[in-house]
């Protein structure tokens, strides 16, 4: 396992020969631009390979006419110590997933270490330490946003800055600790909100040991910045609770790969319907008791597509672009001033569909052959994808 180091990255890369560059971003999904500049790990140009001030490239990629998206972003995962979860004993997960397309992951709670502190102070400890830790290693180069504690009783205003001023700026799933409420977790939710603190609420019936059935009725009361794995984790809520959420509130609609499939197809039809497709993101909600799945956030964009009739650039933008907004990251977009987060990938070999896209609308997965983060080429051909038809190559 490589493990990235936390150094600003230096140097100029070029990818050029891109035959089809997806942005990210729903309103362009698709640019006509056919090669990308990184400076010092950010994204300084993107165009036409002859508009380029190619000058001084350290590093050529050549992506042989496939296709480049932006670095995908799991919205909902639970790491623990490391690059170990001791839900499945597994260990190099986060870089497994990194050969699945995945730069950045975003904690929903470390709630599977053994032995959870439940205290205020304990909590308070483990989350600074999850936020350090994470914030100084990165397994394949993958970036972790940590340190997200879950509500408990007896936390007051004063916690929530501490908190903040440490540098903590998630909470884990209300409702996987002892706040289960929905007027209790409301008022906790405001106080993180007011330090800067994004919120995600957990939904559905119990995942874990401690956890409970959350409602739509505690959802909309507490009023969470994220509806986390409003599809369930595993267990859904019934589908005309899941409208609800969707119509009640304009807070993002997280759909995860460890939830009820039906549950999901409906819940992004609902916003598409509602013409909200902006607030539609992308997790796993692993590891879990089903393992880790590091295809997991590709498979949710090919199952929405293939199934849900999306057509794919859009679905990828639920897994980039739409993340990047919601959490308020730098990555996701094919913008100059972001970070040079980059998948390449092409159709699958011996896939029925004609190309990339019509691959994934038919429900298969691309094959990735190359993961470029924070301008630095991490891995080439994915351990894990089917190999793709054509595959990148640093030629210099």
């Amino acid at each position: 396992m490589a493990t990235a180091t936390t150094e600003v990255p230096k140097g100029k890369l070029l990818v050029k020969n891109i035959g089809l560059m997806l942005t990210g971003a729903l309103e362009n999904p698709i640019s006509d631009a056919d090669a990308i500049l990184a400076v010092d790990g950010k994204i300084n140009a993107v165009g036409k390979l002859a508009e380029l001030d190619t000058e001084g490239v350290d590093v050529t990629v050549d992506a042989m006419g496939s296709a480049l998206c932006p670095g995908l972003i799991d919205s909902h995962v639970h790491p623990v110590i490391g690059d170990w979860t001791p839900r499945q004993s597994q260990i190099n997960w986060i870089d497994s997933y990194m050969n699945g397309g995945v730069t950045t992951m975003i904690s929903a709670g470390e709630v599977h270490l053994p032995g959870r502190p439940k205290d205020v102070v304990g909590l308070k400890a483990m989350a600074i330490t999850a936020q350090r830790a994470f914030s100084n290693f990165r397994p394949g180069g993958v970036k972790i946003h940590a340190g997200a504690p879950v509500l408990e009783e007896g936390m007051v205003e004063e916690d929530f800055k501490d908190l903040a001023d440490s540098g903590v700026k998630l909470l884990g799933e209300v409702g996987l600790g002892g706040v289960k409420q929905g007027d209790e977790a409301k008022k906790m939710v405001a106080w993180a909100r007011k330090y800067g603190i994004q919120s995600t609420i957990h939904t559905g019936g119990p995942s874990i040991p401690g956890s409970g059935l959350i409602d739509a009725d505690v959802v909309l009361e507490a009023d969470a910045d994220v509806i986390g794995h409003i599809n369930g984790g595993h267990t859904a809520l019934p589908l005309d609770q899941i409208r609800c959420l969707c119509e009640g509130c304009t807070r993002s609609v997280e759909i995860v790969h460890n939830g009820n499939e039906v549950a999901a197809l409906f819940a992004m039809r609902t916003s598409m319907e509602l013409g909200q497709p902006e607030r539609i993101i992308l997790g796993t909600d692993s590891p879990a008791g089903s393992g880790a799945q590091p295809l997991g956030i590709l498979r949710m964009v090919a199952l929405l597509s293939g199934i849900g009739d999306v057509d794919a650039e859009i679905a990828f933008c639920f897994a980039t672009g739409n993340t990047a907004r919601q959490r308020e990251l730098d990555c996701g977009l094919i913008e100059v001033g972001r970070v040079a987060d980059f998948v390449i990938m092409d159709r699958a070999q011996h896939s029925a569909g004609k190309d990339i896209l019509d691959s994934v609308r038919q429900g298969d997965l691309p094959g990735i052959s190359m993961v470029i983060i924070d301008g630095v080429v991490r891995c080439g051909r994915s351990r894990n994808t089917p190999p793709a038809e054509r595959l990148a190559a640093v030629v210099s």
